[in-house]
């Protein structure tokens, strides 16, 4: 049986009752997010509540984190009430329409690590099946309630895999996002590329375009990976 639960350096995460464990797309994401003058944040989809802790850690920003799985919803509640920011993250039962459609707010930033299995062959796992999985958010439904719920001048971030992701961007310009920070992210030195972490803006601007590779061989990081997460991992 794996580990219930992640021990990072100021906080930990238990994630044995969500879908989705944590993994090197939440942290990578939640690394490489512009949190510069964000006052609110977003979490769209927080499963065990990673990146609202990640995020926590690196500003002083109030965070929302939301879920649709109940499961999720209570145990990343238990996540951040140990955590040492538990003032500062509310956690809410919703999904993404529900929540956008029952708020006044608007968000300096909204992150999400989002579903993104269209048409492949559904996990036996329901939890792990609804994380991954867009029937529950389907990428049209997330840009258009980003759109609803961003500042004029807030940013939308998202972790995709490289087709998806590409697809997501074309999705997003049709609604009036625009792509302004891409990063593509190599698993090693010899693999394709296997995601995409992008940031989109209301305002269109020119999108800065750069790469990442995670192990130089298996189990040894790169140095660009390391610096990224070295704040949090406690020890790569």
């Amino acid at each position: 049986m794996s580990n219930p639960y992640f021990k990072f350096k100021q906080f930990t995460v238990f994630h044995d009752k969500c879908g989705m464990k944590v993994g090197v797309d939440g942290v990578t994401l939640g690394a490489w997010v512009d949190v510069n003058g964000a006052e609110t944040i977003l979490d769209v989809g927080c499963g065990s509540g990673l990146i609202a802790l990640m995020l926590a850690q690196r500003s002083d920003a109030k965070i929302t984190a939301i879920d649709i799985d109940e499961n999720c919803v209570l145990q990343s509640k238990k996540n951040i009430e140990n955590s040492p920011w538990k003032d500062r993250i509310s956690v809410k039962h919703f999904s993404f329409q529900d929540f956008a459609d029952s708020t006044t707010e608007t968000y300096d930033l909204i992150v999400s690590n989002p579903p993104f299995f269209n048409n492949s062959l559904k996990n036996p796992s329901q939890a792990r099946s609804v994380a991954r999985h867009t029937d529950t958010l389907p990428h049209l439904d997330l840009v258009k309630n980003a759109i609803k719920l961003l500042n004029e001048k807030g940013k939308f971030c998202v972790i995709l895999p490289v087709t998806e992701g590409e697809d997501f961007i074309e999705l997003a310009v049709e609604e009036g996002l625009y792509c302004s920070q891409k990063l593509t992210v190599f698993p090693n030195y010899v693999k394709p590329a296997k995601r995409l972490l992008l940031e989109f803006r209301k305002e269109k601007t020119e999108c800065k375009v750069s790469e990442m590779t995670i192990e130089k061989e298996r189990g040894i990081y790169t140095e660009e990976y390391r610096e990224s997460v070295k704040n949090f991992y406690l020890k790569l």
